[in-house]
Order: C-alpha cells, then sequence, then structure tokens
C-alpha cells in the first residue's frame, strides 16, 4: 500500500540526525561553524525518506525534532543559542 493513500507523506529523516551531525562537527572544528558548512554537512548526511508518521515516532523517540533541512542554517543558529 502506499503511503499516500494513507495521508501520510513521505518526509526526509537524518540518520543520525542532522542536529547531532552539526554538534560533533563543530565540536570538532573547535569554533562555531559557518553557514557554507553547515549546508556542506547538510548535503553529505545521510537521510532516509520514510512516511511523516515514522519521522514523528522516530523524534519522539530521540526526544527532539530534528532540525528542517530547508532552514537548517537557521535553525542551526536558533539551536546553538539555546546551548549558551
Amino acid at each position: 500500500m502506499n503511503p499516500d493513500d494513507l495521508g501520510d507523506d513521505l518526509v526526509l529523516d537524518f540518520v543520525p540526525a542532522l542536529v547531532a551531525v552539526l554538534l560533533a562537527t563543530e565540536r570538532a572544528k573547535g569554533e562555531p561553524l559557518a553557514e557554507a558548512e553547515v549546508l556542506a554537512v547538510r548535503d553529505g548526511a545521510t537521510c532516509v525518506r520514510v512516511p511523516r508518521s515514522v519521522a514523528a515516532a522516530l523524534a519522539e523517540q530521540r526526544g527532539y525534532d530534528d532540525l528542517d533541512p530547508e532552514r537548517v542554517w537557521e535553525e542551526w543558529q536558533a539551536v546553538r543559542r539555546s546551548w549558551e
């Protein structure tokens, strides 16, 4: 059965979570990532396409929502500010 038939569209889910990959990359660098670096990490990260309900269940299991890949720079800046 097609997930779209159930109203459950497919979305990208990063594995591991994009926010975790960015955090590890920034810690390894030892200073804040530039926008181009954040975009490069996003573009090179592993992701899978899953039904939205599966992505929501994974986020609940992990305990947090991941970053929106279309707004990764803005959301990454907000996450970084929340940790300061």
